[in-house]
C-alpha cells in the first residue's frame, strides 16, 4: 500500500448512478442471507498451506521487489497468468489475453528556467512542477491573483474573473464568516477546498476549467512534502498520455511574496503587472506496466461484475536492497489466486456465481494507484455501469501493533458503508454467518488522519460511485521496508481473511438483485 497519496491524480469521468438510486425493487434482507447450498466446502479450499507456498515464490528475491515496469514485475505477471491458466480460469480480455498494458512514463528531472520580475527561481528550492507537461515556453507581463481558487455555489473566486490563457496565482485555504464558520459548509468543519488530500486536485481542476495557462499555488502546508516527493527526482512514475496542457506549480513563501507581498492576508482578486519568463523541457521516458485480469463468468447475470482487486507491484530494489513486499501486497495477490480457485471449483460442480467475478491484479499502486486509475478512468475492461462492487485486498497477512496483545483474528474494513448501505449489511452478515472475524472500523472514520480510504486501489472505483470494501491489517514495523518478508506472515490469519473476502463476494454475486448505491457522491 502506498505511503502517501501522490498529488498528481487525474479525476476520472464520474459515473452517473441515477438509475441505481432510482431502483426500488424489493431486496432480500442482508441479515437473512440464504445460499442454495453449503458453500463452506469451497471456502475451505482456501488454505494457509497453499497461500504460503505461493507467497514464498511471489515475494522471493527472484521477483526483485516487483518494481513497476521493471523485470521483477514481468516475472510477477507471468506467475499470476500461469496460475490462472493452470486453474483453467480464462483471461478477461479478448483473444485469451490476461494482460492489460498500462502506458506509463518514468520521470527524469525536467529542465525548467523561471524568472519572475527578472529574478531567477529554481525548482525544488523555490517551486515544484507537479504535472507532466510537453516542452514549451511561457512569457507574460501580468499575473491574475484569484484568491483561494475556489468555484463553489456558496463561494467563487472566479466570479466575474476571466483567466483564460493567463497565468494565475492562488493560495491555500477557504473563507470563513464573521462567526468563524466556514462559508462553504456553514459550520466549523472545513470543506474539500482545504482538505489536505483534495484541495490540491480540486483547485487545479477548477483553474483548468477556467482556461488558465499556468497556475502558481501557494500551499505552504504541503510544499516541503511536494518538494521531497516530486521535486524533479528521477524515477517517479505516472500515466503516459496523461500530460496536462496547463503548467501547475506549488511555490514556496519567497516566490509567492515576490508575486504578491500580502498573499497571506488578502483574497481580493487583482491583476499584477509583472513579467514572467519560463522554459520547460520534459525528460520523461516511456515504460509499460501490466494489469493481470482473469474472470469467472456468471451463470445468470454475466454482464454484472464483482471486481476483486489487489496490487501486484511493490517498491523494487533500492540502494541494492530488495523490497519483497510479502504483506504489501503479496498477501492480497496470492489471496486472489485462492479466491479464484474456490469460485472455479464451485463452477465446475455446477454452482458457478450468478454474476461474473473479475480477478484484477493492478500495477503501479505504489506509484499513485496508476493501474487501477488506468482501468477505471481510461480503459475499463467492462463498463463501470455494470460493475456492482469492488472488494480490494491490500495487506492482510500481518498483525499491527494495536492488535498484538488483543484479538489477532481481526481485519480493518474501510469504505463498506460509504456508498451503499446494503454492501455494509451484506459484509457484516457474511462475516457473522461464515467467519466471525473481528471487523475493525477504526480507519473507516471520515476524520481518520491516515486517510487510508484514499490510499489504495479501491478509491478509483469509489470515486466513480462503485461501492467498495478495503480489507487491511494495518501498518507494522516492516511496512515499506526490505524486512517485509514471507516468513513474517501469519498464514492462519491470511487464510481467514481470504475466506471472508470469498464469502462476501459469493453473497454479492448470488443475491437476486444487485446492491443499490444509496449514497452516491457528486
Amino acid at each position: 500500500m502506498k505511503k502517501v497519496l501522490v498529488l498528481i491524480c487525474c479525476v476520472g469521468w464520474i459515473l452517473s448512478c441515477g438509475s441505481q438510486k432510482a431502483e426500488t425493487t424489493t431486496q432480500t434482507s442482508p441479515q437473512e442471507i440464504k445460499s442454495p447450498l453449503d458453500i463452506t466446502k469451497y471456502g475451505e479450499t482456501i488454505t494457509s498451506a497453499e497461500l504460503k507456498e505461493d507467497l514464498y515464490i511471489f515475494a522471493s528475491d527472484e521477483f526483485e521487489g516487483r518494481g513497476t515496469g521493471e523485470a521483477g514485475e514481468e516475472k510477477a505477471v507471468k506467475f499470476l497468468k500461469d496460475h490462472y491458466v493452470a486453474m483453467d480460469v480464462p483471461a478477461a480480455l479478448p483473444n485469451n489475453n490476461y494482460f492489460q498494458e498500462v502506458p506509463l512514463e518514468k520521470s527524469a528531472a525536467p529542465e525548467i528556467t523561471l524568472k519572475v520580475n527578472n529574478k531567477s527561481f529554481t525548482m525544488v528550492d523555490d517551486f515544484v512542477s507537479v504535472t507532466s507537461v510537453p516542452n514549451g515556453t511561457l512569457n507574460t507581463s501580468e499575473i491574475v491573483f484569484a484568491g483561494y481558487g475556489i468555484d463553489d455555489e456558496a463561494y467563487s473566486s472566479y466570479k466575474n474573473l476571466d483567466v483564460k490563457g493567463k497565468v494565475v496565482l492562488i493560495r491555500s485555504g477557504e473563507p470563513k464568516d464573521a462567526k468563524g464558520n466556514y462559508v462553504i459548509t456553514g459550520t466549523s468543519e472545513a470543506s474539500k477546498w482545504s482538505n489536505f488530500m483534495q484541495a490540491f486536485r480540486v483547485k487545479r481542476d477548477v483553474a483548468k476549467e477556467q482556461g488558465a495557462k499556468a497556475v502558481f499555488f501557494y500551499y505552504p502546508e504541503i510544499y516541503a512534502m511536494a518538494a521531497a516527493r516530486l521535486g524533479g527526482s528521477n524515477g517517479s512514475i505516472s500515466l503516459r498520455g496523461n500530460t496536462e496542457d496547463m503548467y501547475y506549480f506549488i511555490i514556496n513563501t519567497d516566490l509567492a511574496k515576490s508575486m504578491l507581498p500580502n498573499i497571506e492576508t488578502t483574497v481580493e482578486n487583482q491583476t499584477i503587472a509583472m513579467p514572467i519568463h519560463m522554459t520547460y523541457k520534459n525528460n520523461s521516458t516511456a515504460i509499460v506496466g501490466k494489469n493481470v485480469a482473469a474472470i469467472i463468468r456468471g451463470s445468470e447475470k454475466p454482464d454484472e461484475i464483482i471486481v476483486i482487486s489487489a496490487h501486484l507491484d511493490h517498491e523494487g530494489i533500492k540502494d541494492g536492497e530488495i523490497y519483497n513486499g510479502a504483506d504489501d501486497d503479496g498477501s492480497g495477490s496470492v489471496a486472489l489466486l485462492q479466491i479464484a480457485q474456490a469460485f472455479k471449483k464451485a463452477q465446475m460442480e455446477g454452482h458457478g456465481p450468478k454474476r461474473s467475478i473479475l480477478l484484477l491484479h493492478v500495477t503501479g499502486e505504489e506509484k499513485g494507484l496508476l493501474g487501477s486509475q488506468y482501468y477505471t478512468d481510461f480503459d475499463p475492461i467492462f463498463p463501470l455501469a455494470n460493475t456492482v462492487a469492488n472488494l480490494n485486498i491490500d495487506m492482510i497477512g500481518r498483525v499491527d501493533p494495536k492488535h498484538e496483545d488483543k484479538n489477532n483474528n481481526y481485519v480493518y474494513l474501510i469504505g463498506a458503508d460509504k456508498l451503499s448501505t446494503e454492501l455494509h449489511e451484506i459484509s457484516e452478515a457474511a462475516n457473522k454467518k461464515y467467519m466471525n472475524i473481528e471487523l475493525d472500523y477504526t480507519y473507516n472514520d471520515d476524520n481518520d488522519p491516515n486517510r487510508f480510504y484514499f490510499r489504495s486501489d479501491h478509491y478509483n472505483f469509489a470515486k466513480n460511485n462503485i461501492p467498495v470494501i478495503f480489507y487491511f491489517n494495518g501498518t507494522h514495523a516492516d511496512y515499506h521496508k526490505p524486512s517485509d518478508t514471507p516468513d513474517k506472515i501469519r498464514y492462519d490469519l491470511l487464510e481467514n481473511r481470504t475466506r471472508l473476502v470469498f464469502y462476501t463476494a459469493w453473497e454479492l454475486a448470488n443475491r437476486e438483485q444487485r446492491i443499490v448505491v444509496d449514497k452516491a457522491t457528486e
